[in-house]
């Protein structure tokens, strides 16, 4: 996949130098409230998982991308996952390193993922599903022309309890 950049990050193809990076953060149990991981991944899963992405969204259902400052340090994780090929969407995942974040690399890394998925994926919709109680990751969608009034009643389950969650979407 070659690479992508905008707005001080550069997208780009998982490589095996990533495996420390990705089981960091399939690992960090922080993160699994926003996400629906609930087990640890093993390295040898994330290590045949790099080597056996095609990086085709048509046949993997999903691309996932690393996400580099312009120092070429990886600051983060993005993903489209959910493909739905009739409909032309997919669900958007981000994850940027907590020492990275609040430096507008998550709003770049959505907007050129926006970019790819308009002139190279030619998708027709991306949305994301966001705890009610992320305020950040909301503006930061909205920022970026997500729209969403839709409310998933009790759908987020984290720390013994349930969370509503807000449906965001950006037409392509």
């Amino acid at each position: 996949m070659e690479r992508k950049q905008e707005a001080g990050v550069i997208l780009r193809a998982m490589e095996p130098e990533d495996l420390d990076m990705l089981y960091h953060i399939e690992n960090d149990r922080s993160l699994w409230n926003i996400a629906s991981t609930n087990v640890p991944y093993s390295r040898y899963a994330l290590h045949n998982y790099i080597a056996d992405a095609k990086n085709d969204i048509y046949m993997d259902g999903q691309i996932r991308m690393m996400i580099e400052n312009l120092a070429h340090e990886v600051v983060g994780v993005i993903d489209l996952v959910d493909f739905d090929p009739k409909h032309q969407r997919a669900e958007l995942g981000i994850i940027i390193m907590k020492r990275f974040r609040r430096r507008g690399y998550a709003q770049a890394a959505i907007s050129s993922l926006i970019e790819y998925a308009r002139k190279v994926l030619h998708l027709r919709q991306i949305y994301a599903v966001v705890s009610v109680s992320n305020e950040v990751s909301q503006r930061c969608l909205a920022s970026l022309g997500f729209i969403g009034d839709s409310v998933l009643k009790e759908w987020i389950y984290c720390d013994g309890h349930y969370q509503d969650a807000r449906v965001m979407q950006f037409f392509v």
